[in-house]
C-alpha cells in the first residue's frame, strides 16, 4: 500500500529576519551583492533570501576577527567575564527557543518536537558547560632538573573558522562557537547553504549577550566560495569541519596549503539514518533472533507516519532539499541483490519525502553497506560469533560511532575494546552528554567536539623556563651561558644594550651585517640588580655612584642604560683602580655550556691571570666576528678571608 503525507501541510512559516551577513557587529549585504534561495523541504518553496558571500565578505570578516582578537578586549577579558556572557548567550537562546525551534524546523526539515525537545535546550546546556570552562583552563607548573622552574601557559590559537553541516543547525553552530568563545579565541563561521537562518539568529543573540563585534562573524554562502575560503585564509589560525569525508579531505588539503592551520574534523559515518551522521543505519543481528528482529523492525516503520514536521504526530519529515532526495533515491535504487523489505520510495507530489527504507541479506561489499547515503535507509546483516560481529563492524572506512544492545555486560564491554569507533554506547544508542568528547577513528576525522578536549584544541601551548634566582634576567651567568647569534663586529655591549633599554624594553629589530634579529629584555627592579651583581667584597662607595646614576634619569625612573654605561670597559677600568687590585683573574667564556657558579674548572672557559686581564676584559666587551655567544660575561674575582666571589660587570639576555 502506498503511504500517504499525514493531513495537509501546515504551511505555518516563522517570521525571518536575518538574512544578511553579519560581520564585525552588523548585518551587511554581501559585497558582490548576490543572494541565494533557501527553501521549504515541506513544499519545497523559497522562504527566504540570503546574502552570498563569497572570498571577498569571508576576508572581511576575518580582518573584524583578527582585529577583535589582536586589539580587542575579548581574548584579554577575564575567564569568568567570558563565561557570564556566554551564559547569558545560553539564557537568551532559551528565551528565543520559539523562534529558533521553528527555523530548524522550516529549513532542516526537522521535527519541530525534536527541536523543542532536544536542539534547542541541547544548545543553551553546551553553552553552560563551556562557560563554566572558561576561568578553569590553566597551564602547569613542571619539574625540571638543576636551578629552573618551568611552567606552561594555555593561550587562544587566534581566529577560527568554523564550517557547520546542515542535519543540526542551531545545535551544531553553539557545539562549534562555545569552546572556541569560551577560551578567547575569535570565530569566523560558515553555515550550512541549506540552513543559514539559525545561524544568523543566534549571532544576533550574542550580540546582545555582550560578545563584542567582530568576535563572532557570520558568512553565508556556498561550500566552493565561502567555505573554501575560509579553510584556506592565511590569517586563519585553525579551521574546524564538520560533514563529508570528501569535503573534509578538500579542507585539510586548503589548511596544509595555505597557512598550515591547525585542523578539526567530524566526518562521515557508516551510515546515517534520519539524517545524522552518527545513526545506525549498519545492524548486525545474530541469527538466532535474525528473523524475528526484521519482522518487527518493519511493524514499528510501517507505523510511522510522515509529514509536516510541525505536525506533533509526524514521525519522520523530509529530507533537507532537492539535492540530498535525489541521492538518496539513487542508493535505493541500485539493485545489488539486497532484499527491500520496506518503503523505497518517494512520498507526495511536493516536497522531499522518502519511505524510512529497509534491506535485508545486505553484503559487506555492497554500496549501501559500505557509502554514507545520510537518508532514511537501513541495512540488516547477520552474524554468528562476536568475533565475526566485531570483524564486519570494523570492516569499515570510518569510524564515528557504534552501538552494542545486549543483556551481557561482560560481552558489551569486550566488544566496546574491539570496535574501532570514536565513540560506543552500550543499550543507550545515541545518548549525548557534554563531558564525553565526541569525535571519529579512521576516515571519521579527527578532534573532539564535546568535553574538555573540545577546548584544547583551540589552545596553544607556551612554555616559559625561567631560572631559580632573585632577578628575572641580569643573573649571575658565570655557570649559564646561552646561545645566541653574533651582532656583528660592529657592535659593542655598550651599543647594544642602548639600542634596547632606549625603547623601553620592548622587543625591537635591528640590522647587522644584513642580518634581523630580535631580542627581548624583561624587566627588572634596582633591589635585584645590586643583589646580582654582589658586592660582598667591593666597597661600600661604589655603590653609590651606580645609585645616583640610576636617579639621574629624567622621567624619573630607574633606566638600567645607566647601568651599564657604568659598567662600559672605561668604567670597568677606573673600578679596577679604585679597588686597588693588583692581582685579578678574568674569565673568559668560550662555549655555552658551563658548571656551577663556584667552580673555577667550569668548562668552556679558562682563568687568566696579571697584566692580561685588562686586555682580556676589553676584547670581551666587544663582540668580535668570530663570536657567536651571547651573553658576553666579564667576571672577575675579589678575594677576602672568608669566600671568594665573582664579580658579574655585564650580561645581556639573549633570545632563541
Amino acid at each position: 500500500m502506498d503511504r500517504e503525507i499525514n493531513g495537509n501541510i501546515q504551511l505555518k512559516v516563522p517570521e525571518i529576519k536575518y538574512t544578511k551577513l553579519f560581520i564585525n557587529g552588523r548585518f551587511l549585504d554581501s559585497v558582490s551583492g548576490k543572494t541565494f534561495e533557501t527553501s521549504d523541504p515541506r513544499t519545497g518553496d523559497v522562504v527566504a533570501v540570503v546574502a552570498e558571500g563569497d572570498k571577498e565578505d569571508v576576508d572581511n570578516a576575518v580582518k573584524a576577527a583578527r582585529e577583535a582578537f589582536d586589539h580587542g578586549k575579548w581574548p584579554r577579558t577575564s575567564g569568568h567575564e567570558r563565561g557570564r556572557i556566554l551564559m547569558k548567550l545560553a539564557d537568551l537562546i532559551e528565551q528565543h527557543a520559539e523562534e529558533l525551534s521553528m527555523l530548524d524546523a522550516i529549513n532542516a526539515g526537522k521535527l519541530l518536537r525534536m527541536t523543542q525537545a532536544f536542539d534547542i535546550p541541547k544548545a543553551a546546556f553546551m553553552l553552560r558547560y563551556f562557560a563554566g570552562w572558561a576561568d578553569k583552563v590553566h597551564g602547569q607548573t613542571l619539574k625540571c632538573s638543576g636551578e629552573f622552574q618551568a611552567y606552561t601557559l594555555l593561550e587562544p590559537v587566534g581566529v577560527v573558522g568554523l564550517i557547520i553541516p546542515w542535519n543540526f543547525p542551531t545545535v551544531m553552530f553553539v557545539a562549534k562557537i562555545a569552546p572556541v568563545l569560551a577560551v578567547g579565541c575569535s570565530v569566523v563561521v560558515k553555515p550550512a547553504e541549506q540552513t543559514p537562518l539559525s545561524a544568523l539568529y543566534c549571532a544576533q543573540l550574542a550580540k546582545q549577550a555582550g560578545v563584542p563585534d567582530g568576535v563572532l562573524n557570520v558568512v553565508t554562502g556556498f561550500g566552493p566560495t565561502a567555505g573554501a575560503a575560509v579553510a584556506s585564509h592565511m590569517d586563519v589560525d585553525a579551521v574546524s569541519f564538520t560533514g563529508s569525508t570528501e569535503i573534509g579531505k578538500v579542507v585539510m588539503a586548503a589548511a596544509a596549503s595555505s597557512n598550515l592551520k591547525q585542523v578539526s574534523l567530524e566526518l562521515g559515518g557508516k551510515s546515517p539514518l534520519g539524517e545524522i551522521c552518527l545513526a545506525g543505519s549498519r545492524v548486525y543481528v545474530q541469527e538466532e533472533i535474525y528473523e524475528e528482529f526484521k519482522k518487527k523492525t518493519v511493524e514499528m516503520v510501517k507505523n510511522w507516519v510522515l509529514g509536516d514536521p510541525f505536525d506533533p504526530q509526524v514521525h519522520q519529515g523530509p529530507q533537507v532539499d532537492k539535492r540530498q532526495f535525489e541521492k538518496v533515491l539513487r542508493y535505493i535504487g541500485k539493485r545489488e541483490g539486497a532484499t527491500l523489505i520496506n518503503g523505497g520510495k518517494a512520498v507526495g507530489e511536493k516536497g522531499y519525502f522518502i519511505e524510512p527504507t529497509i534491506f535485508a541479506d545486505v553484503k559487506e561489499d555492497m554500496l549501501i553497506a559500505k557509502d554514507e547515503i545520510f537518508g532514511p535507509v537501513m541495512s540488516i546483516m547477520k552474524f554468528k560469533t562476536i568475533e565475526e560481529a566485531i570483524e564486519k563492524a570494523n570492516n569499515t572506512r570510518y569510524g564515528l560511532a557504534a552501538g552494542i544492545v545486549t543483556k551481557d555486560l561482560n560481552i558489551a564491554n569486550m566488544v566496546s575494546r574491539s570496535i574501532r569507533a570514536g565513540t560506543i554506547w552500550i543499550n543507550c544508542y545515541m545518548a549525548t552528554e557534554c563531558d564525553a568528547p565526541f569525535g571519529g577513528y579512521k576516515m571519521s576525522g579527527f578532534g573532539k567536539n564535546s568535553g574538555l578536549q573540545a577546548i584544547h584544541k583551540y589552545l596553544n601551548v607556551k612554555s616559559v623556563i625561567t631560572p631559580l634566582y632573585g632577578s628575572p634576567w641580569l643573573l649571575d651567568l658565570s655557570g649559564f651561558l646561552y646561545k645566541a647569534p653574533s651582532l656583528g663586529s660592529q657592535w659593542n655591549i655598550h651599543s647594544f644594550v642602548s639600542v634596547i633599554i632606549s625603547k623601553r624594553l620592548k622587543v625591537e629589530s635591528f640590522e647587522t651585517s644584513g642580518v634581523m634579529d630580535s631580542r627581548v629584555i624583561p624587566p627588572f627592579s634596582l633591589p635585584s640588580v645590586l643583589i646580582c651583581i654582589k658586592f660582598h667584597s667591593i666597597c661600600p662607595f661604589i655603590y653609590l655612584p651606580i645609585y645616583f646614576l640610576l636617579r639621574l634619569d629624567s622621567n624619573t625612573t630607574f633606566t638600567p642604560l645607566y647601568l651599564f654605561s657604568a659598567f662600559s670597559y672605561k668604567a670597568i677600568d677606573g673600578l679596577r683602580s679604585l679597588l686597588g687590585r693588583k692581582e685579578s683573574r678574568e674569565y673568559t667564556p668560550t662555549s655555552s655550556v658551563a658548571t656551577g657558579p663556584h667552580d673555577r674548572r667550569t668548562r668552556g672557559g679558562e682563568l687568566k691571570s696579571g697584566r692580561d686581564s685588562g686586555a682580556a676584559a676589553q676584547s670581551h666587551l666587544r663582540v668580535a666576528d668570530d663570536i657567536a655567544w651571547l651573553p658576553r660575561i666579564i667576571c672577575r674575582e675579589t678575594e677576602t678571608e672568608q669566600s671568594k666571589m665573582p664579580l658579574l660587570y655585564a650580561a645581556i639576555a639573549g633570545g632563541g
